[in-house]
């Protein structure tokens, strides 16, 4: 028996699902899904993939034309120094571009310096490879980053790999070019792998992206993991890819890859190549809606008299706010992330993650989606204002 599984944690969000099913019109803030439709070049490609019945096996890897496109995206947008097709795979999404590099890397005892808050599968995946999770708070006070002096302190002999999020889920913080070469500094001075986590580069209303791979003599140590499913609004077709420079690794990733999934759908991965050959307009277009989105939502929460507090997010599409410490709701020595987070689901209809779920720098916060309709966010604030008129 796989009893090391036991040890792997349930992510919150699956509890926070199962309670929204029995919620009647339910605001969907809870789960992290852009409400916009696929753009038509993906549509239209895997419509045309099942007429000319694209249906059957399929290199493990993923089909070559998408390879070939996806290299030259990393190349031209990320300026990573991607060299022959063969350094790309495709995977069945983001999360499992992660598996299958912490399986393929790490080894049991080794460290991995994960920021706290974290994305719960990210933990979840380190233990799953029987490699030991130590987190590292990212600091509110400077826009949810790294101290890179507190994560250089985290770095031990067992360390094996730093795992970098940015745009960061929960909270949107993304890390500043100084802040990327340092980290940069620090894994090139001691020798560690770093897992690139790029899942919301297009969704960035501040600042800019830097792929930590593009820096000098990074790549070799890199693993630029990406996913299809935020930038073109396709979550549910499920591609994602990452690439790997040395051999070895790559190897060893080819066979999780082959015994986890033989290949990635074979519709999914035409959509695919639809979204990369068809009009990149949309990326743009879902940006400057997510933000009216966001500044529509905090509009909201800061007229709620302080029972909600935090800065607008600089990317991805989350608000993570803090819960006024005074808020009644709480009993004593409980959750206040937990107690609101069921409060607003009872009583408001209102999905919503609690920041404990995302690790102990988390709690006494709360994680709402804003990447849905603007009618759903309106009606989630206007049940919030009711729910907390009456406290």
């Amino acid at each position: 028996m796989g009893v090391f599984l036991d040890t792997v944690p349930w992510s919150g969000i699956v509890r926070i699902r199962d309670m929204m099913f029995s919620v009647e019109n339910p605001y969907r803030l809870d789960q992290g899904d852009v409400s916009f439709d696929a753009p038509e070049s993906v549509k239209a490609a895997m419509a045309r993939a099942v007429a000319e019945n694209r249906t059957h096996y399929l290199q493990s890897t993923g089909l070559p034309r998408l390879r070939e496109l996806l290299a030259e995206k990393m190349r031209r947008k990320n300026a990573i120094p991607v060299g022959d097709i063969d350094e790309v795979l495709v995977t069945n999404g983001g999360i499992h571009a992660l598996y299958v590099m912490f399986q393929a890397l790490l080894e049991p005892g080794d460290e991995v310096v994960l920021p706290d808050p974290v994305w719960p599968p990210t933990w979840g995946h380190t233990i799953a490879a029987r490699a030991t999770p130590v987190f590292v708070p990212l600091r509110e006070e400077i826009g949810w980053r790294y101290d890179v002096d507190e994560l250089r302190h985290a770095v031990t002999s067992k360390t094996r790999a730093i795992y970098l999020n940015s745009p960061h889920n929960p909270t949107g913080g993304i890390l500043t070019r100084a802040d990327i070469e340092a980290i940069a500094d620090l894994a090139r001075e001691r020798n560690l792998w770093v897992f690139s986590d790029e899942a919301y580069e297009d969704v960035r209303f501040e600042g800019e992206h830097v792929s930590i791979g593009s820096l000098p003599g990074m790549y070799e140590r890199t693993i630029p993991m990406f996913t299809m499913s935020k930038s073109y609004a396709i979550t549910g077709v499920r591609v994602g890819y990452l690439s790997v420079k040395d051999e070895q690794v790559r190897d060893r990733a080819k066979k999780i890859l082959l015994y986890t999934t033989s290949n990635v759908c074979s519709i999914a991965q035409y959509g695919g190549i639809g979204a990369l050959e068809g009009p990149q307009d949309c990326i743009d277009q879902f940006t400057a809606e997510l933000r009216a989105r966001r500044d529509l939502f905090y509009d909201g929460i800061q007229r709620l008299g302080g029972i909600f507090s935090g800065a607008p997010p600089a990317g991805a599409f989350y608000a993570f706010v803090r819960i006024d410490p005074g808020w009644r709701g709480a009993a004593p020595h409980a959750s206040a992330s937990w107690a609101m987070a069921e409060h607003l689901i009872k009583h408001g209809r209102i999905g919503c993650v609690p920041g404990a779920d995302f690790g102990a720098a988390g709690e006494g916060h709360v994680r709402f989606c804003f990447a849905r309709e603007r009618k759903e966010l309106t009606g989630a604030l206007e049940s919030m204002s009711r729910l907390f008129s009456t406290v």
